[in-house]
């Protein structure tokens, strides 16, 4: 049966035209033809998409050289076969270098069929080629942006050659390395291994090449010198011989992971250790009523010695101190119900400051700073006493020498950003009860543990480990939380929050309507915070400000962005402690020996009457305490630009 071939017929005369068609019948086709002769009827025809144009090379009106520099303008797919009566070989090249398909004599048209039936299949192979390498570029496309906007870490590997053939850009983001790095040696992805886990993995990895998957969770060391918590998963793929030729895996950050994880254990282990002391506790008490009781009859009965009553004086003084004891572990277990009011915070403190200095000696130098106005909370009186007692008794223990405590109480609006500051904050109306000393510090390894119950670094017999454990009991029973900065040899500060009471919150929180009254601007700022979402809250409120943000987690990485964008830098927000090496401080003072103009606003949770004493704070050169708010951030940036 012919095959149907819609043909344009480019041809001035009729005879010819005929010809052709003749020849493609004979060919087995069944042409459905347009007869065109001018360069108009052309443009109109091609663009009802004809299967191929066949054309004479020269007419009146129009030549063949033309028609197929116009169908490869628009159209560069089409098959166009140039038919002549006499050609020469230079006018033939030059057609096929113009995109002719074939060309052919008149006086020859018995190969016509042959010639249309090669170029319909190179065209038909051509388009599959095209639509082959459309769809692996999109393919590939697709790959590229999976890959790289997921936070997975995709890799590729060849294990008999132990070559990496693949890494996405997150491994950049995570490891702190090239990919570059893990294609010219596979060994830099192990040796970034934290060397307490690196034995376990090399056998992991072992394993993985035998039986081609391996499941493990492990530590890596950035260059920045912190650590990150990985988990790697590995997975074969097999040729038709059932043999493993490639390993593809995924490697995710679960830091953010881990760090909820301790702190659910440890939620689970207090809850746990409460419920213990709450039950001793209460047997205890007991105990301690009939010792307190058989004291109170021998005294009743009288007829004791001097000797034999100095003796139950001392069983009775002991009964009271272990009284007291019993009473921290029923108020850290929150066995001891509370027996809250409305109190003034700050008339609280100020009734405690004599005892307070009594108490600390004079070796610790106590500054108090509360204000004017009434700040009310609703707390039982006594417990909050013991809260700020044991807190400065806290702070003593860490000055062996002496040196200075600082007790403050403030009014804190929190806001969404303020929030993301700490794990335990929520927005609201809170008071602020501050307590920071300049003593010994608490070192990383330690940090975690000071609210636990019993857990104590003092000597044996200068603690009982119940100090602490029952301030978080406290707070957490007036539904406020605390918030610890320290560092070892750097001193400490405590900041307690508790809600503020109903009645007395005259003071509406922080709402973006606040935000809009403070002018922003188009500055760039240069953000160093080693915190990883309280950098991201950070650069979310600059940049709804209006100003362009370049943001890292540590000196050594902003000194590099220093160098590179120094010109356009206009403002150095930087917390104070960070790894790496250099703290904000530090780093600093290399930039703004390089540009004196540069404006510096510092960041830290620690207490500002230590923190700040030996920065040089002044005119374009700013601290902010932290936890902030988004009005108070808006407005310290915006009068430190503007400084002269």
């Amino acid at each position: 049966m012919p095959k149907p071939l819609n043909i344009l017929l480019v041809e001035d005369n009729a005879d010819d035209a005929e010809m052709v068609l003749r020849e493609l019948r004979r060919g087995g086709f069944d042409p459905q033809w347009t007869r065109i002769e001018t360069e108009k009827e052309f443009l109109t025809a091609i663009k009802k998409l004809p299967d191929i144009v066949l054309s004479d090379y020269s007419m009146p009106q129009f030549s063949g050289l033309r028609a197929i520099k116009l169908l490869r303008e628009h159209d560069q797919e089409t098959p166009f076969i140039l038919i002549s009566g006499t050609v020469g070989e230079d006018v033939a090249v030059q057609a096929m270098k113009d995109g002719a398909t074939d060309y052919l004599l008149k006086d020859r048209l018995a190969r016509l069929g042959s010639a249309v039936k090669r170029a319909l299949a190179e065209t038909r192979e051509k388009k599959n080629r095209l639509r082959a390498e459309m769809e692996l570029r999109e393919s590939e496309l697709k790959f590229r942006q999976l890959a790289e906007n997921i936070n997975e870490v995709f890799w590729l590997t060849d294990p008999v050659k132990s070559q990496m053939l693949y890494v996405s850009q997150a491994y950049e983001k995570i490891w702190g390395r090239s990919c570059s790095s893990l294609y010219e040696s596979p060994e830099t992805w192990l040796d970034s291994v934290h060397p307490d886990d690196r034995e376990m993995v090399r056998q992991a990895v072992i394993t993985k090449q035998v039986l081609g998957e391996y499941n493990e969770t492990y530590r890596i060391k950035r260059p920045d010198g912190s650590f990150r918590w990985i988990h790697d998963r590995a997975f074969p793929i097999r040729n038709e011989a059932g043999e493993v030729y490639r390993i593809v895996g995924t490697a995710e950050d679960i830091t953010e992971h881990r760090k909820l994880e301790d702190q659910f254990r440890q939620a689970q282990k207090m809850e746990a250790i409460g419920q213990l002391a709450g039950g001793v506790a209460h047997d205890f008490n007991n105990i301690l009523a009939v010792i307190q009781m058989q004291s109170d009859l021998m005294n009743l009965d009288g007829g004791l010695s001097a000797e034999q009553r100095e003796c139950l004086d001392e069983i009775v003084a002991a009964a009271r101190r272990a009284a007291n004891l019993t009473r921290q572990l029923l108020l850290f277990s929150r066995h001891e119900k509370i027996q809250p009011h409305e109190l003034d915070l700050c008339e609280s403190i100020s009734h405690m400051a004599k005892m307070l200095r009594r108490i600390l000696g004079e070796d610790i130098q106590m500054h108090f700073k509360l204000p004017p106005e009434p700040l009310h909370i609703h707390a039982d009186p006594g417990m909050i006493d013991q809260v700020v007692m044991n807190l400065a008794i806290n702070s003593r223990d860490a000055m062996p020498q002496g040196g200075k405590l600082v007790i403050e109480i403030s009014s804190v609006e929190i806001d969404e950003l303020a929030a993301a500051q700490s794990l335990r904050s929520r927005p609201g109306s809170f008071a602020c009860l501050s307590v920071s000393d300049s003593g010994c510090g608490i070192s990383a390894e330690v940090l975690p543990r000071i609210f636990e119950p019993f857990f104590t670094t003092k000597s044996v017999g200068k603690g009982t480990g119940l100090g602490l454990a029952t301030v978080f009991g406290i707070v957490t029973q007036h539904r406020g939380w605390i918030d610890v900065y320290s560092e070892a040899n750097g001193g400490t500060t405590f900041r307690v929050f508790f809600p503020r009471h109903a009645a007395s919150n005259h003071h509406p929180a922080i709402t973006p309507a606040h935000v809009t009254a403070i002018r922003g601007g188009e500055e760039t700022i240069l953000l160093v915070e080693d915190d990883t979402a309280l950098r991201a809250a950070f650069k979310k409120a600059l940049i709804q400000l209006g100003y362009r943000v370049m943001d890292v987690d540590n000196a050594p990485a902003a000194l590099e962005l220093w160098h590179q964008h120094h010109k356009v830098i206009r403002l150095l927000l930087t917390d104070l402690i960070m790894p790496g090496g250099i703290s904000g401080k530090e780093f600093a003072q290399k930039v703004l020996a390089q540009d004196p103009k540069l404006k510096v606003i510092y960041m830290s949770g620690y207490c500002p009457d230590i923190t700040v004493s030996d920065l040089k704070l002044g005119q374009g050169i700013c601290f902010l305490a932290k936890p902030f708010d988004t009005f108070t951030l808006a407005q310290t940036i915006r009068l430190t630009l503007d400084a002269a």
